[in-house]
Order: structure tokens, then sequence, then C-alpha cells
């Protein structure tokens, strides 16, 4: 059941990149963007997109809920089957507006959850033509092929913020609190980047304020499956019903406890801080 349904989720990921996002890609030239609300780009290839994998996911499991960022726009009660039996949950386009500028990185994620808990997720790339993929419980894979993060070495890791706080004083707080202690560097607004980016090593921990279910659910089961933690700042598991409940992802637990006991001594708490 894994095996076909990772390559029948896959053949939508690549119908969607293919049909709608790369042919309106051009390195370095912008394109029209609407805006559904301040600083959150939406493009005719995030419509198109959503369109075809919601067609194709909705045919594989009869009865399965569908929710795709776009739909929930205009129908926000939409939200409320997140949590509720199996749902497919669909981010047609991770990183608008990189997207929109010409600039990588983007990604497409795709998620299956169980009464609001992720249970299968897969994450494209459609540049790169990488698929990163999981099922709870069997594994993680990159491009079918079984993938474990590597055991980090050094003394000082490197730690990515998001920028989506809603009190910017707030967050250059937090950053002058990690200083001290990590190399901090700025997330690029694309959870389709940073959890392969994370799993891989490319940075030990990412912090999120806004932990919305297409975000990150197809990337927490890849990444907890790759052998990295995703939880949210108090130590619980991520739930598709906590849009606003922070959350501090790491390539292992060792610094996935730095990082939270870090956080914990500056008082500094990720809950709520994308909110005005």
């Amino acid at each position: 059941m894994n095996a076909s349904l990772d390559k029948a989720v896959g053949e939508a990921l690549r119908e969607a990149a293919r049909v709608a996002i790369l042919p309106r890609f051009t390195p370095g030239r912008p394109i029209d963007a609407d805006f559904k609300v301040a600083d959150e780009a939406v493009t005719a290839a995030d419509r198109e997109s959503e369109q075809i994998l919601h067609d194709r996911l909705a045919a594989l499991i009869p009865g399965a809920h569908v929710v795709g960022e776009e739909a929930v726009h205009f129908a926000p009660a939409l939200m409320e089957l997140l949590s509720q039996g199996t749902c497919w949950i669909i981010d047609p386009l991770d990183g608008t507006g990189n997207f929109a500028k010409g600039l990588a990185p983007f990604g497409m994620l795709v998620a299956l959850a169980e009464h609001g808990c992720p249970v299968a997720g897969w994450i494209y790339d459609p540049v790169a033509d990488r698929m990163c993929s999981a099922h709870r419980g069997r594994g993680a894979l990159v491009d079918g092929q079984a993938f474990r993060s590597p055991v980090w070495q050094g003394d000082r890791a490197t730690v990515a913020v998001t920028r989506l706080f809603a009190q910017p004083e707030r967050r250059n707080a937090l950053v002058a609190a990690l200083a001290g202690r990590f190399d901090v560097v700025d997330s690029p607004r694309c959870a389709a980047d940073q959890y392969p980016r994370v799993a891989a090593g490319g940075n030990d921990a990412t912090l999120f304020t806004r932990t919305i279910a297409w975000d990150h659910a197809a990337g927490v089961v890849f990444l907890e499956e790759a052998g990295g933690v995703a939880r949210r700042q108090d130590g619980m598991a991520y739930h598709c019903g906590d849009p606003d409940a922070g959350l501090v992802i790491a390539s292992c637990q060792r610094r996935w406890d730095e990082v939270a006991q870090c956080l914990d001594a500056a008082g500094m708490v990720l809950a709520g801080a994308h909110l005005a």
C-alpha cells in the first residue's frame, strides 16, 4: 500500500509541477501575484496546482477529506476537517513569495493525517526533481532511497529563525538570546526547504511560530522518520489543529534539547508570536 500510494502521490505532484508551476518559473524573473493578506502572496500557479492535486488525491482514498491552502482562503470552515478522520492536506506551492520573485527556494507539500495526527508526508522540489517522503513507522525516503539524518559532530549548531513575528523587537530579542550559543540565520519562509535541510544537516534546527498544517504536517513526518525531532516548545507532539503553537525542529534529540533549553532560559515563547 505504501509503495503504491507513494507512486500515485508522486505522479500527482510531478503533474502539478509540470503543468502549473515550472512553466511559470524563470530564475530571476518576477511574475504577477495577488495578496490574500499582507505579505501572503498567491499566484495562478498556486491555484492551478491545488486543483490538480485536489482532483488526483481525492480519487486515491474514498471518503477522505481534502484540505488545500487556497481552498481554505475562500472557505475557512474547511480548517475543521484537518482534525477529523482521514484527511489529505495540500500546500500546492510553498514559498510563493520567493517563486513570484523568480527566486528559490519553493516546493510542494502533501500530507495524510488521521484525526489531526500526520501519518504520511511528501515534499517535492520541482526544480531539483527531488521527492522526500515518509510513512509513520516506516522510515524516510529521498527519491525512493532510505534516508537517515547524519550524526552531527560539531560544537556550535546553526539555527534558522522564521521572520513571521508580529513584533520585530520580539524576534530581535530571540535572535540575540540564541546568538550567544548558536550561529543564527534567517529562514527563507519555505517549510518545503527547511524540513529536508534540517534532516540533511544543512541547518541543525529551525524555529517556527506559525504551525499551520499545510506548511508542517508533511515535514514533521519526514523529519521524524529520518531520525530528527519536530515538537512544540513545550515538548508536545505536533497536531494539525494547532496553527499557532510554535514548533522547534532539529536534526536530533540533542540539538532539539539545546535549542528548547535556550528558549526557556531566555523566557522566549514561540506560540502565537506571529499574531498581532
